[in-house]
């Protein structure tokens, strides 16, 4: 969702697909959506189980540690017309492995990856709630896979030393056409079409990072779509990400010189 928001914010057409419970914080989401543009048809209702409430810890640098309850309303999306037609009209579709912990929400995913749309992975592995077959089968039908320097040392290694290695070690397995890599206050590394693009990112003083990684993400896949120069991609992404992360909420609004 926060992605979703930091596209329409940058001016992109979104759909934004989920699956929110028939309670009090279901019904609050909803409005919610309705009031920032991302509500449509492809929010599902489920009677069966909750809304999805996180409860968001953050340390003395600002740094997030979350708690997520399951089975919880996003964990039971269901594939359905609207949803297979948005996908078969979209030009990306942008998923987390998170969503994927449950079967149903994972099948769903599934199904949608046989479209056209350039497949966009943020990898968001939050324990326990992953495996790492999961994420490795995720992998290998993305275009795009972007993850944290914590997340690159589980998948690619567990260090940042021959990281260019590493990096092309792991594109030849999954043939992904384009790997990122954020790495907090440093930036990012990216390869993409069989060269390396890096960026030493923004000082800023952090006041949390929720939604940081959002920002850059969204901000990463509209220059794609866009078909800039990935260099001036990865520039803006690291700046824009770093904007979030000195303010406090996963969504403040930019001004020209953020943009």
């Amino acid at each position: 969702m926060n992605v979703a928001r930091h596209l329409v914010q940058q001016g992109q057409n979104v759909l934004f697909a989920s699956r929110v419970g028939t309670d009090d914080p279901g019904k609050g989401l909803v409005e919610f959506l309705k009031e920032n543009g991302l509500y449509s048809n492809l929010i599902q209702l489920d009677d069966k189980f909750p809304t999805c409430e996180v409860t968001v810890e953050l340390d003395k640098d600002g740094q997030a540690t979350y708690i997520i309850p399951q089975p919880v309303s996003w964990d039971n999306i269901k594939t359905g017309k609207e949803l297979t037609q948005a996908a078969g009209q979209a030009s990306a579709i942008v998923y987390g492995s998170l969503a994927c912990r449950d079967a149903t929400t994972r099948d769903t995913l599934n199904l949608l990856d046989e479209t056209m749309a350039l497949k966009i992975f943020d990898v968001n592995l939050r324990p326990p709630h992953y495996t790492l077959s999961t994420i490795e089968n995720l992998a290998t039908g993305a275009n795009v896979i972007k993850m944290n320097e914590d997340e690159a040392a589980l998948l690619i290694g567990g260090s940042t030393e021959n990281l260019k290695e590493k990096i092309l070690s792991f594109q030849k397995k999954h043939r992904a056409q384009t790997i990122c890599i954020t790495r907090g206050g440093n930036g990012a590394i990216v390869w993409h079409n069989n060269n390396f693009y890096e960026h030493p990112g923004f000082k800023v003083k952090v006041v949390d990072t929720v939604g940081a990684g959002d920002a850059f993400l969204a901000t990463f896949t509209a220059g794609l779509l866009a078909g800039q120069p990935m260099q001036n991609i990865l520039e803006k992404a690291c700046k824009i990400g770093a904007f979030v992360a000195g303010k406090r909420g996963a969504n403040p609004v930019y001004d020209e010189s953020v943009l």
